[in-house]
């Protein structure tokens, strides 16, 4: 059986929108930071030292970056810190401290361990005091809606749980996606960059394709039945595969080019053969539409930071200036980043899943990372993805 801590609906003022170069949901260190805080005050609190924290689940329920300007031109709100007071008569107005700043809604789901008993009541209290006297992100901690406990051992207590997070997105690890992809890329260019992969997922990318709006209307009408001739209606079927691929990553099927040659030239189809001569044969006039290409898999994926590369050896703190305090060694270290996927909590299934989105510290060599138990995709899993994905292709 599975305990869990739930701290439910965080409402949380001006958390860090930007982590490592990527922005827009703080990173996951931010979370799992907040709970191992917890987990340290429990450790020298007499009444709970018996109950430890390991695991921190994400789940956002809102979100509003404080951004302003069109989607192509986003620019963060800035403001003075300490504000510019005139009545102070200063010389010099003081300079603005670039930073990205958001509000958001989330819930963490926190595993736990220790028999809490008849003290439910006092530790759920204690639990609710400490976080509001705690930062979550950066940022302030308004109001949390209730702070539960839940054991999760059958689908009865698992459905109760997630009627509790509802609506809501729960951060899943897909670090997995990216070492495939990765990997695949050194089979057709040995010269590739882990970093070219991960940004076939962090961006939005899109690709030139000759116009087609002809062709594509006269196998369309084909299809329409307004023609019993056989042969085209097979080969409109071959075209709409087609046009299904990128661009440039399929060729053309060799059935509908000789069509097109033995095509009658006349007034009817002149403009037609004109557009597929275009079309077979680009050039730098040859207009084209831009089409979206699809992230090497599907579902809600974006770019995440989740740890930390050593880039020093570790010092002393007394060799360091300025450091945070006077005990600690300090090492110099560089953003990791990895790609996630926001899911519905609804999807869900088994209470042993749930421990799937749990994420945890993971230290390896110089490398300090927040990472989940990595599970293979169900078939069910491919299934919503794929409705996902017809969706967003839709929106496009």
């Amino acid at each position: 059986m599975s305990q869990f801590l739930l701290i439910n609906r965080v409402q949380v003022q001006d958390a860090n929108a930007i982590a490592g170069f990527t922005w827009g949901f703080p990173a996951i260190t931010h979370f799992l930071g907040f709970s191992h805080n917890l987990l340290r005050k429990l450790s020298v609190t007499e009444n709970f030292n018996d109950i430890s924290l390991d695991g921190c689940a994400v789940i956002v329920h809102k979100h509003h970056v404080h951004t302003y300007g069109s989607a192509n031109n986003l620019q963060f709100t800035q403001h003075r810190n300490p504000p510019y007071l005139h009545s102070h008569n200063k010389s010099k107005t003081p300079s603005v401290i670039e930073e990205g700043k958001m509000n958001m809604t989330v819930s963490l789901l926190i595993k736990y361990d220790g028999n809490i008993g008849n003290r439910q009541d006092s530790f759920l209290s204690w639990v609710k005091n400490k976080c509001f006297l705690q930062r979550l992100a950066g940022g302030t901690i308004l109001k949390i809606g209730s702070v539960e406990i839940y054991s999760i051992n059958n689908h009865n207590q698992l459905s109760a749980l997630k009627r509790k997070l509802l609506p809501g997105f729960i951060l899943r690890d897909r670090s997995s996606y990216l070492e495939k992809h990765y990997h695949n890329l050194l089979e057709k260019d040995p010269n590739t960059e882990l970093l070219d992969a991960w940004l076939d997922f962090s961006m939005l990318k899109q690709k030139a394709r000759p116009k087609c709006n002809l062709i594509t209307k006269y196998f369309m009408n084909i299809l329409n039945g307004k023609t019993n001739d056989q042969q085209p209606r097979d080969l409109a079927e071959k075209w709409f595969d087609y046009l299904n691929k990128p661009y440039q990553e399929a060729e053309i099927p060799n059935e509908i080019t000789l069509y097109f040659d033995k095509l009658e030239k006349n007034v009817t189809n002149s403009n037609l053969l004109i557009q597929w001569q275009s079309y077979s044969a680009p050039n730098e006039s040859t207009d084209a539409e831009w089409e979206y290409i699809k992230k090497p898999q599907a579902g809600y994926l974006v770019p995440i930071m989740n740890g930390y590369k050593a880039i020093s050896k570790v010092y002393d703190n007394q060799e360091i200036a300025n450091t945070r305090d006077n005990e600690t060694p300090v090492c110099f270290v560089e953003s990791v980043h990895s790609i996630g996927e926001w899911q519905s909590v609804h999807r869900i299934n088994t209470p042993e899943e749930l421990t799937n989105y749990l994420w945890f510290y993971h230290y390896e060599d110089h490398w300090y990372l927040c990472k989940q138990n990595q599970q293979a995709k169900t078939d069910q899993e491919y299934e919503q993805d794929a409705i996902i994905e017809n969706l967003y292709d839709e929106f496009i």
